[in-house]
């Protein structure tokens, strides 16, 4: 069993956008009543964060001035970049950024806050995780992402089963080896003699058919300059090795994982949730981008057959994806298991390993340690989180989710603002309701697989403190109750005693 999915907005961050009367008038149309009173209060909080805002404007769930500020970091990995000046004019250097706070994620629970407020919130998480909703093993950690320290504890380093929680793992090593301004590139390739195209797979599995037709038009305008009208057509996914197909087998929550596909291999015109999958995404992809030359008038001599481009082959069309920084975002709030398989592959591409499951694994490991999170019984079977051999701890969860708070990492914020808002977004919009005290305040990524429901985020709490919680249960029985009783303990940091 996995979790149904909601389609979301891409960018939760759209509701701190300036609104129009004309948007205004959408949205009481799109929303129930009480949807429309809690977005009045985000508008409300808005205007209160305008100073905030006031620094630069937002792309992709980052600040332009966030962004640049990476950029000029050094980057490993990833070759479509935002190109390098050599010779910018001389701009103003960057605030210094607040020292590491979070050197050790894996310190005992914080003993510094008051007696009261720190007895009182274990008091409560401790009842709420013994719900017996949550199954026969259940785990919590709760971090204060501006100090680091641990706030609260219970079987923190105990490797359990994360489901799609996993992803956020994906996310942070994807953007850390890669950068957020990484795009993932489909080109297509002609021989010497322009009488063979090759259509070369990077790993994107957002390619659309609208994607297709442009990377046909530009081979189209070189082929026509070269005086050619019919080709043999070949298509390549070399890029990435071993199995295609995921362990779980033939799935209408994921394609075989290709180098080249179309549409995440979707056979209907959905772009979230489960659906029929193809069972050659690659082979697809070429037949659709075939049959866009044949319109386009040129003709194709056989059917596209699988092969490598020559090795004088010249470049005629590229398209790139988005930029990573959405697709992580994407990958989050849809709970998109076609983009984290990719994302994991990317990162394995970034440090030099196969393209395939082990590959990623070791990179994905080898990426996280860099950024010193607690590692003990990790396992990265895969990177969406269906292999139920994946194995994390609450308190490496909630440690990926304060580092992306770190001021000195603005290229990891991408997987907060991914992550689905409480009763409007993804796989938290219908989870929460007009009663409940979370609504709109709780952005977690769920976990959901037969007996195994986890729930790990972040929430500002009643003394306006940002922090990071994971919550895993092992041995459910009832997906609804687990859940609830999972949204209860999130609900809980917003109201806890201040």
């Amino acid at each position: 069993m996995t979790e149904p999915v909601k389609r979301p907005s891409i960018n939760p961050l759209n509701a701190l956008r300036r609104p129009t009367v004309a948007g205004c008038l959408d949205t009481v149309n799109g929303w129930s009543n009480w949807q429309f009173t809690a977005g009045s209060a985000v508008l409300g909080l808005a205007l209160a964060a305008g100073a905030v805002l006031a620094a630069g404007p937002w792309d992709s769930g980052q600040r332009k001035a966030e962004r640049q500020w990476t950029a000029a970091r050094d980057r490993t990995g990833g070759a479509h970049h935002e190109p390098a000046v050599s010779a910018a004019p001389a701009t103003p250097a960057p605030a210094p950024s607040a020292p590491a706070v979070l050197a050790a994620l894996g310190t005992r629970v914080d003993k510094a806050a008051p007696d009261g407020a720190a007895a009182a919130l274990r008091t409560t998480l401790d009842k709420l995780l013994d719900s017996s909703a949550l199954g026969t093993v259940r785990t919590g950690v709760v971090i204060d992402t501006a100090t680091g320290k641990r706030l609260y504890g219970k079987g923190a380093d105990t490797a359990m089963t994360p489901a799609s929680t996993v992803k956020i793992a994906t996310g942070v090593a994807a953007l850390s080896a890669l950068g957020p301004d990484h795009r993932i590139a489909t080109t297509v390739r002609a021989s010497p003699d322009s009488r063979t195209l090759t259509l070369v797979g990077g790993g994107d599995p957002t390619l659309d058919k609208a994607a297709l037709r442009e990377l046909a038009a530009g081979a189209v305008r070189a082929l026509r300059d070269r005086g050619v009208d019919s080709v043999r057509l070949r298509y390549d996914t070399s890029r990435y090795s071993g199995p295609a197909r995921h362990p779980i087998g033939p799935n209408e929550n994921i394609a075989p994982v290709s180098a080249l596909m179309l549409d995440e291999g979707r056979l209907d015109r959905t772009d979230s949730g489960p659906a029929p999958r193809s069972g050659d995404p690659a082979g697809d992809a070429a037949r659709t981008f075939a049959g866009l030359l044949n319109d386009a008038g040129i003709g194709t001599r056989s059917a596209p057959a699988r092969g490598r481009a020559a090795a004088a082959s010249r470049p005629v069309a590229t398209h790139l994806s988005a930029p990573l920084s959405a697709l992580v975002e994407r990958a989050l709030t849809n709970s998109d298991n076609d983009i984290a398989e990719a994302l994991a592959r990317q990162t394995a591409l970034a440090a030099g390993e196969p393209a395939d499951f082990d590959g990623a694994r070791r990179a994905v490991t080898a990426r996280l340690k860099k950024l010193h999170l607690p590692l003990a019984g990790a396992n990265f079977a895969d990177g969406s989180g269906l292999n139920r051999k994946d194995k994390v701890t609450a308190g490496l969860l909630a440690g990926l989710l304060a580092r992306a708070a770190e001021p000195g990492r603005p290229e990891l914020r991408p997987v907060l603002t991914g992550l689905p808002v409480a009763g409007f977004t993804g796989t938290l919009g219908n989870r929460y309701t007009s009663t409940s005290r979370g609504t709109g305040l709780i952005r977690a990524k769920t976990g959901t697989l037969t007996g195994v429901n986890t729930l790990a985020g972040t929430v500002v709490d009643a003394r306006g403190r940002l922090l990071a919680f994971a919550f895993l249960a092992s041995g459910t029985t009832s997906p609804s109750e687990a859940q609830s009783a999972l949204d209860a303990l999130a609900t809980s940091l917003v109201v806890r005693t201040r």
